[in-house]
């Protein structure tokens, strides 16, 4: 369930514009006013406040948020106001196009979206970059994490729930027998990854836990670090548990010394309208503290007071 607090009755979309220009005018801007319309109103409506305001002040929404904040806040603000499928297609491109393409950014996207999901943000991408997904991944990852990255990107799964239980007995010893070689990189486990179904794959992780009493990530750890088993791993459990592996990324960001922003609010507002509830609950649970006071204790400021309002704070 999304965290996202939507007050009712809704103000019209002309109404926020005009609340928005408000906040931008004058010596300051209001950003406690900007965070009180943006932060609370869903996709759908935020796509009218733009055409909205646009329409009745001839100038580009975006760009004015863009001169009137900076920093982290600004880079929230920004991600949150496009719809969820652009969002994506964004945030892939600048992944992709990083000096080191950043792969968790891609996996996610890659595998947490249904088939038809992935579709709808893939076509918003060459839409906008003029480029396939999957021709940029090819051109920017090198080595095994192209392998990778490209066959997430590049396959159309099936979503349903039918499963072959021989077919994932089978599997899981194709699995085994990479791993106990150490063949992390084989093209048999990037090609069970890439195309089987998240039915198919819990299928086949069951039984390679049955088969060795061993889960399959635990099996993928390695005494010295190794991104492209990180990467694996991810894939993993983006595919099969991705309300476990986004509470375990805000641990890890929230809980460890040093911060990545860029990280918090990819997850804060890439879930606000989505899952966020099941993800805060869970982490609540593990790290013995509200996703909130976790928050709070990292994070400052306008940045600080946006990211709490997405949580639902």
């Amino acid at each position: 369930m999304a965290t996202l607090s939507i007050p009712n009755p809704v103000p019209s979309a002309i109404e926020d514009a005009e609340k928005l220009r408000k906040a931008f005018q004058g010596w300051g801007t209001d950003e406690k006013a900007m965070i009180a319309v943006l932060a609370h109103r869903d996709a759908a409506q935020r796509k009218q406040i733009k055409i909205a305001y646009e329409d009745q002040y001839k100038e580009k929404l975006l760009k004015r948020i863009e001169s009137e904040i900076s920093g982290h806040f600004e880079r929230a603000v920004y991600c949150w106001i496009f719809d969820p499928v652009e969002r994506q297609a964004i945030m892939a491109n600048i992944a992709i196009k990083n000096k080191v393409v950043d792969f968790p950014v891609i996996i996610e996207i890659a595998c947490i979206n249904s088939s038809n999901e992935l579709l709808a943000v893939k076509q918003v991408y060459q839409s906008l970059y003029k480029h396939s997904m999957e021709e940029d991944v090819a051109s920017h990852a090198t080595g095994d994490f192209r392998k990778l990255l490209f066959a997430l990107v590049g396959t159309y799964r099936y979503d349903g729930e039918e499963i072959n239980t021989e077919l994932a007995k089978t599997e899981a010893k194709i699995l085994n027998d990479a791993i106990t070689k150490g063949e992390y990189n084989s093209d048999e486990i990037i090609r069970i990854l890439s195309t089987r179904s998240k039915a198919q794959l819990q299928a086949t992780f069951n039984c390679y836990k049955d088969a060795h009493n061993l889960s399959i990530t635990k099996a993928l750890s390695t005494k010295t670090p190794n991104d492209f088993v990180i990467a694996l791993r991810a894939a993993i459990r983006c595919r099969t548990t991705p309300t476990k592996y986004f509470e375990k990324v805000l641990r890890n960001i929230l809980q460890k010394s040093g911060m990545d922003e860029d990280a918090l609010t990819r997850v804060i507002v890439m879930h606000a309208e989505k899952d966020l509830k099941e993800i805060k609950e869970l982490f609540q649970t593990r790290a013995n503290m509200t996703l909130e006071q976790a928050v709070a204790k990292k994070t400052s400021g306008d940045y600080e007071n946006f990211l709490l309002a997405l949580i639902g704070n």
